[in-house]
């Protein structure tokens, strides 16, 4: 039997075979794998892609996200055996197949990030907290947004940038230099989605900005 998901929803358990290259998740019947009785799945929400090293799954811009293992994913996800997807009010567990090819050494995981002051981490906060919507492709907080947020000064906003892009090894001077920290501060467990749910001003968090 090939790769497969474990589908957990409301109406019961079942088995989907990932026998193609490509997989659509969503509430809408023209889906590869529709779940119409989750109200909490969108439309169009997720998607599944085989690649020559194995399946990874993907969010599509969907209202709710898409949850692995706990973290709501930004990116591709490569899924290993026993993965748990969440999305919408279901649950989907990855059962790789027996042809799936012997893991290999463990991947390493991303440095730890580096020591930062009170204020660094408030601006990186800031700066991150728009991947919070649920909008695809979401810029990170300009410096304007963020010296507003902190009741500071842009320029203030700009030295610290400047220190943080040192720290976090960002030499270029792209304009995507801040879409590259925030990728690096998220990997890196610098700023946690907690700490962006918490942050005034934020939908959890409560306050204005």
């Amino acid at each position: 039997m090939p790769g497969y998901l474990e589908v957990w929803t409301s109406a019961g358990v079942q088995v989907v075979p990932l026998e193609g290259d490509r997989l659509t998740l969503g509430s809408a019947d023209e889906n590869d794998l529709a779940v119409p009785v989750d109200r909490r799945l969108s439309r169009l929400h997720a998607i599944l892609e085989r690649y020559p090293a194995g399946w990874c799954v993907r969010d599509l811009g969907s209202r709710n996200g898409t949850v692995v293992n706990g973290r709501r994913i930004w990116q591709d996800r490569a899924l290993v055996d026993g993965d748990e997807i969440r999305a919408g009010s279901s649950r989907f567990v990855y059962r790789a197949g027996p042809a799936a090819a012997t893991a290999g050494p463990p991947t390493e995981g991303a440095a730890a990030g580096p020591a930062l002051t009170t204020r660094e981490r408030d601006v990186l906060i800031h700066l991150c907290r728009p991947l919070l919507t649920s909008q695809l492709f979401t810029e990170p907080a300009s410096s304007r947004e963020i010296a507003a947020a902190l009741v500071v000064t842009e320029a203030a906003v700009k030295q610290h940038l400047l220190r943080l892009y040192e720290k976090f090894g960002i030499d270029d001077d792209g304009d995507r230099r801040r879409v590259r920290l925030a990728n690096e501060a998220m990997a890196r467990s610098a700023v946690t989605l907690a700490d962006l749910r918490a942050a005034p001003g934020s939908a959890d968090g409560g306050g204005r900005v």
